[in-house]
């Protein structure tokens, strides 16, 4: 989209920006923008990369009004939710981490071990975790039974098996981790479903101060939350994080670190479920190769 273009649409919603814009263009759903209005206040805009997402646009702005009433941090506050353009106020802070659209260079804006930002950290996810589960069944929401995110993974496995194939190996590690009832929680909770560095926001100190991107947001197996971390962290950190999630207030059981590490090796089956769903032929590729059946 044109830059002249998203200050039309902009205008048209009363929001009149300058003529001067940056891009990131990490997005698989949407291509991320920074601009300033004409008083100076600087502004994300979200840039729809296809034409049917006006349902996950809805979706993800019911769940920032939920989630911005039960966190202490900072969350999007959209002004601007079309089919055409997103927009909203900038946060505070940087991204904990974030990646060169070129290159794919990591670039980290805090002291990745610090502790500030593990208890941080550890305290939001409680927060996170410990929104009602009623308040999301009341704005009609996705909300799994600990059966149903077990049935989730065995649904999507068969899938894209089917579809795009998948490793020998990969399949037979993930059917394990499908019939390992240790490892699977008898209990759900409210989880952001996409969290790691790249979408939390820190202070210079590493303190937490928003989390974007909650496209994904439902309640869940809490795990999800903590394989991101193990991702980029790696797995001493991961424990860590763990033990201070406990120490604040959360909920656990014995096998959570098993579990956040077989959802982290999960991440493959995900991204081929998603290419199916958007059917676009470079994506499913690009699963296709993760997934080890090109």
């Amino acid at each position: 989209m044109k830059t002249k273009e998203i200050i039309e649409i902009a205008e048209k919603h009363g929001l009149l920006l300058n003529e001067e814009m940056s891009f990131n263009n990490m997005g698989i759903d949407f291509q991320v923008g920074f601009a300033k209005d004409r008083n100076g206040q600087q502004w994300v805009l979200r840039l729809p990369r296809r034409k049917n997402l006006i349902d996950q646009i809805r979706t993800e702005k019911n769940i920032l009004e939920l989630v911005s009433q039960y966190l202490s941090i900072q969350v999007p506050d959209w002004k601007i939710a079309t089919d055409e353009l997103i927009a909203y106020p900038l946060l505070e802070g940087k991204p904990a981490l974030t990646y060169d659209p070129v290159s794919y260079e990591v670039t980290w804006h805090m002291d990745k071990n610090g502790e500030c930002y593990m208890d941080s950290l550890a305290k939001i996810l409680v927060e996170i975790h410990s929104i009602p589960v009623e308040e999301v069944e009341k704005r009609q929401l996705k909300v799994l039974t600990p059966d149903q995110s077990r049935k989730e993974i065995s649904d999507r496995l068969a899938l894209v098996k089917s579809e795009l194939g998948i490793n020998q190996e990969l399949e037979k590690r993930y059917l394990q981790w499908l019939d390992n009832d240790r490892l699977w929680p008898t209990f759900n909770r409210f989880i952001h479903g996409d969290l790691y560095a790249g979408h939390i926001l820190i202070f210079p100190n590493g303190k937490i101060s928003g989390v974007i991107d909650w496209t994904t947001a439902h309640v869940s197996d809490i795990a999800q939350d903590f394989s991101g971390h193990l991702t980029v962290f790696g797995e001493q950190s991961l424990k860590s994080l763990i033990t201070a999630y406990q120490q604040q207030g959360g909920l656990i059981w014995d096998a959570l670190y098993d579990q956040a590490v077989e959802r982290a090796a999960a991440a493959p089956l995900a991204y081929g479920f998603f290419a199916i769903s958007i059917q676009d032929d470079n994506h499913i590729k690009a699963a296709k190769t993760q997934l080890g059946s090109l």
